[in-house]
């Protein structure tokens, strides 16, 4: 398409894109080649954020690296601002801003933050007035001016991310590329980045492109193209492809679980399942009773039926056709009838000389139960795993898992954990087979056939591939069969499947509840993706050091709609206009992708307010409607104003 109808501040007009990318394929040299994306076309429209979204290996970098110049075509042609990005680069170097994938990966470690932008301005050639103008509101909006005597290696993730934002777009350009700029970014930082993003698009229209594996970005983003296996399989704006679902998304409660989501798995009137927490969702094709009959006669008891949001992870699935279980564990267990505390932590204290990492923290997880554990970067997450782990002795207070007490009973709890690591946890250059040996030999395992457990998690075929060229959704799995070949009663997942494909993340996931739901394991995950967060049964959300609250994701959502408000959603077709209004009625207004995000404490109200004037303003196609919290904005709710007392289950 040469050219599209966007929304602008006043109308709809016809424009031309300013990037272009027709028939692009990318194959790198080698015995074999690899082909990385293949036959790729998209129109980028000035003043949008698009988004490449998919998991890792989809090509996302190769064609970023490709509008920027780093690397080359091998079939196809790039226009970038009217220009060739390779031949021409010195065209459009001034115009563009490059955030290469990694955490602060443009940055110099022994310099400061300030300079770091210095140094940046200087490779710029940045006239002086410019720069302390751009430097001075850049560094208002990361909120980094306190920092900047600090060492750019002394700087979390979310901070190291910030800082490199500023030097990549110090110079203000027009063009923002950025390669998974939030992938290890905790959910606060996250946001923030994001809101960083959306003010420079709003005031500045400038056009920003960027790649990330988190299928709830993708909603931030005016459009989108959804990559696998280095192909596009659909682009449009997210709402436009979540219509594509055919049936309707639904959820509710079911016992016992993993005996549902098997019949599910079965019956024609359902076209994709997963459990989520407690529950089970599914794309429904028929009416909803029939289903419920259907579990009912097998004595599966269910709850009440809900329609739940589509999401684009949900979109990718169906578009995949890749909707059915895959893969399970090679143990044979009986449900856990009985709930039993199996790690307790009894006012935990963990300190490094005056600094308090974990402070005062008291908690249970049960048998059978995923448990997660949710914070920014810093808050202690990593030292409370470490100490329950037995890594670590607790300062103060006490740590019993599995029964050992971590502080003087460390040989016992490791024997009794598995853990797997979400940057080590098998040897690459080892076979599938070999790693299973390995870890059968170092946790003196015996009597588990090889051939039965590669059958059953659906590796035989691969049974011979090195580890390291496996598929990230396989290779993961495969760590987690390693971890848990002993049978213990804890499993400690760090990050379990990140960069990892929805449909490899939802087999993974369905391992895990088999775990707890089969065979009464503990599970405890930590972990950066929200929708994660949701599978699980109970949280804890942690910020410097403090617990700031436990409770099941339901019941944190209750509680943040009703201290911070209602989520209304404006949905329009003219985004910047309605934004601009709604922001002078509600000052936290935010932009979600198209749509406007308003909370609301009074939401009948402040619907029939927002009714009247979008209409008085001529804003009569817009829309507004509730919805429930995303665990993003209940995580953010609670982490920023978390000085309630705590509610347990």
């Amino acid at each position: 398409m040469d050219e599209i109808k966007l929304a602008t501040a006043n109308t709809l007009e016809k424009i031309h894109p300013i990037i272009s990318a027709k028939n692009v394929t990318k194959i790198y040299k080698g015995k074999p080649p690899t082909t990385a994306v293949s036959n790729l076309s998209f129109d980028i429209m000035p003043g949008e954020i698009f988004g490449f979204i998919g998991p890792d290996g989809a090509g996302k970098t190769s064609i970023i690296q490709m509008m920027t110049g780093v690397a080359d075509a091998t079939e196809g042609t790039i226009s970038v601002a009217g220009f060739d990005p390779l031949t021409q680069s010195d065209e459009i170097k001034d115009i563009i801003g490059y955030m290469p994938q990694g955490i602060g990966l443009n940055l110099y470690d022994s310099l400061s933050v300030e300079e770091n932008i210095n140094f940046f301005k200087d490779l710029r050639q940045i006239p002086a007035e410019v720069f302390a103008a751009n430097s001075k509101k850049m560094l208002h909006m990361t909120r980094l001016e306190p920092f900047l005597g600090r060492q750019a290696k002394n700087l979390s993730g979310g901070m190291r991310q910030k800082l490199s934002l500023i030097c990549t777009l110090v110079h203000l350009p027009d063009i923002i590329f950025l390669d998974e700029p939030t992938t290890g970014v905790d959910p606060r930082s996250r946001q923030e980045f994001w809101q960083i993003i959306i003010d420079l698009v709003e005031e500045r229209h400038v056009t920003v492109i960027l790649s990330t594996s988190y299928m709830d970005e993708a909603s931030r983003c005016h459009r989108v193209a959804l990559m696998h296996e280095g192909k596009i399989i659909r682009q449009g704006a997210p709402a436009e492809l979540k219509s594509l679902l055919d049936g309707k998304m639904v959820s509710f409660s079911v016992k016992p679980q993993y005996k549902a989501l098997t019949l599910l798995q079965k019956y024609e009137g359902v076209a994709d399942s997963q459990l989520l927490g407690q529950s089970v969702k599914m794309r429904l094709l028929n009416d909803g009773q029939q289903t419920i009959e259907y579990l009912e006669a097998a004595d599966i008891h269910c709850g009440e039926m809900e329609e739940v949001r589509t999401s684009l992870d949900d979109v990718f699935v169906q578009l995949t056709g890749k909707n059915k279980l895959s893969a399970a564990m090679p143990f044979v267990g009986n449900v856990v009838s009985k709930k039993k505390s199996v790690v307790s932590c009894e006012n935990v204290t963990i300190q490094f000389g005056d600094f308090k990492a974990v402070s005062d923290i008291s908690c249970n997880i049960y048998s059978g139960e995923v448990f997660g554990l949710l914070g920014p970067n810093g808050a202690g997450k990593t030292t409370l795993i470490k100490s329950m782990c037995g890594l670590l002795p607790p300062s103060s207070g006490k740590i019993i898992t599995a029964g050992y007490d971590v502080s003087g009973q460390r040989q016992n709890v490791w024997d009794s954990i598995g853990y797997m690591s979400q940057r080590f946890s098998l040897y690459r250059d080892l076979t599938v087979r070999e790693n299973i040996d390995l870890y059968k030999g170092l946790y003196n395992v015996s009597g588990v056939n090889d051939e039965n457990i590669l059958e059953t998690i659906g590796l035989s075929a691969l049974a011979g591939r090195p580890a390291g060229k496996l598929p990230l959704g396989i290779r993961q799995r495969l760590s987690l069969i390693c971890a848990v070949l002993h049978e213990p009663p804890v499993i400690f997942l760090d990050e379990p499947t990140s960069g990892v494909d929805p449909v490899a993340r939802r087999d993974f996931w369905n391992i895990i509840y088999q775990l707890a739901r089969e065979l009464g394991k503990t599970v405890l995950v930590s972990t950066h993706y929200m929708d994660e967060a949701e599978r699980c049964d109970r949280l804890i959300l942690m910020d410097q050091g403090r617990l700031v609250a436990l409770d099941s994701p339901d019941n944190l959502e209750h509680r943040a709609t009703e201290a911070f408000g209602q989520l209304l959603i404006i949905t329009t077709s003219e985004p910047r206009k309605t934004y601009s209004l709604v922001k002078n009625l509600f000052p936290g207004a935010t932009m979600y992708g198209q749509d406007v995000h308003v909370r609301s404490l009074t939401p009948e109200e402040h619907i029939s307010l927002l009714q009247e004037k979008l209409a008085a303003a001529g804003l009569c196609g817009c829309t507004v409607t509730t919805s429930h919290l995303s665990m993003e904005e209940t995580f953010m709710d609670l982490i920023s104003n978390g000085n309630g007392e705590v509610q347990h289950v």
